[in-house]
């Protein structure tokens, strides 16, 4: 019922935000006298504002179209190499008739399914596309995928990631965002324990849950304090008519969204205020930044229903990976089995969603993984999305998983010649 509730509250509130906008355009015609009034722009300001916030965000567009690479502006194509029905593999294709062939590593960007679509990591995109062949799992809205597509569990996560590796082929670097930390480290112990050719280079673990018994945060416990089925029965609703999803059940964008807003209502109400503000003044170049900000932050997208209770369960409460419990289609996920496989885990000083030493965990997990096959870091002074975007991303982070890349890169290529 809550999603329904919440369709009909948007359908009503339709013709309001109609007439909002309408007054906004009205009142920003230089031509009308009230428009040159402070009460003019107050009400401009206001009817703004309200539209933004009680409409609906769509997926937003990467809007990726070039990169700079040895002094060049090198155009970049989007391309989706491989789909199913929750999930596309896109690739970020350089045009190498103006920037020559280039060799440089295949890194596999493992966006997390954990509300925001795969657009939030833009930037993390373009501060490695110059110096990488970039794929990214770009998530399907599960409002938008028919029941009979079938479900899409914790263990259907880790079964795309094997796929997108081998699809991508030998020698392919994995970056886990966030969430994704777990199955990425899943998939590769899979991969190692298989002795599979095209087991991940290296992988990066940025800001995940790998054991979140480990400075739990305020998420981390809220996922503690309810049993599953309490989960099941609260946040769990069917998609309505006339979704494309009609009847799947989900854990809907709306409510997770509630959750992000919740945890720093403070500084969204304030944002929004100064929002207003700045829409009063004329100052543009503020508004702008803030439209820009939250047409991306407010676009949130449905989780299937199983793949949310099962990652609960798995990651946040039972914390079955690093008590050494975890299965994937009954096969034990055995974190001993990598050997070969660079692990880099990155985490922030000031992380409110996966705190200091979460993501270090996965180090003693890889308990055969010698000292030179491993880095850790800690970016000092970010939260959890500095992690991963940011000027600390672009001039710290990324300078230090590229080099780290290139490292494995040119052992293996010394290896070979051996």
């Amino acid at each position: 019922m809550q999603y329904h509730t919440y369709e009909m509250a948007h359908a009503l509130l339709a013709p309001l935000r109609a007439q909002a906008k309408l007054v906004s355009q009205f009142l920003d015609n230089p031509l009308v006298p009230l428009a040159h009034t402070k009460l003019g722009r107050e009400i401009s300001a206001g009817c703004e504002v309200f539209e933004g916030i009680t409409r609906r965000y769509g997926k937003p567009e990467w809007g990726i179209k070039d990169t700079r690479i040895a002094g060049l502006t090198v155009p970049v194509r989007e391309e989706v190499v491989m789909r199913t029905p929750f999930c596309e593999l896109r690739h970020f294709d350089r045009d190498e008739a103006v920037c020559g062939k280039r060799y440089d590593p295949k890194v596999l960007l493992v966006a997390p399914m954990s509300g925001h679509y795969a657009t939030l990591l833009r930037g993390t995109v373009q501060a490695m596309l110059p110096e990488h062949n970039l794929y990214v799992t770009d998530w399907v809205d599960a409002r938008h995928v028919p029941v009979f597509a079938g479900k899409f569990d914790l263990d259907d996560f880790i079964e795309h990631i094997m796929q997108m590796v081998r699809f991508i082929g030998h020698n392919t670097h994995v970056i886990a965002v966030c969430q994704p930390s777990v199955p990425v480290l899943a998939a590769t112990a899979i991969m190692a324990a298989l002795k599979d050719e095209c087991r991940p280079a290296s992988i990066t673990l940025m800001g995940g849950p790998i054991d979140t018994r480990c400075n739990p945060t305020l998420v981390n416990q809220h996922a503690q304090s309810k049993d599953i089925g309490w989960f099941e029965r609260n946040v769990i609703s069917p998609v309505p008519w006339p979704n494309m999803g009609c009847m799947r059940l989900v854990y809907p964008g709306f409510i997770q969204l509630t959750g992000f807003m919740t945890m720093n209502l403070d500084r969204h109400l304030n944002a929004h205020k100064g929002l207003f503000e700045s829409l009063v003044k004329g100052d543009c170049d503020s508004a702008l930044q803030h439209r820009k900000f939250y047409d991306e932050y407010l676009a949130v997208m449905d989780l299937p229903a199983e793949f949310f209770l099962q990652t609960v369960k798995t990651v946040f409460q039972d914390h079955d990976l690093p008590d050494g419990r975890m299965t994937w289609k009954g096969q034990p996920v055995d974190c001993g089995a990598i050997e070969d496989t660079v692990l880099m885990t990155v985490e922030g000083e000031r992380d409110d969603i996966c705190g200091l030493g979460q993501t270090e965990a996965a180090h003693a997990l890889c308990r055969n993984l010698s000292n030179e096959n491993r880095v850790h870091y800690v970016q000092q002074g970010v939260g959890h999305y500095g992690v991963f975007n940011g000027t600390r991303w672009r001039t710290e982070i990324q300078p230090r998983i590229r080099e780290m890349i290139r490292g494995v890169n040119f052992q293996r290529r010394r290896m070979a010649m051996h």
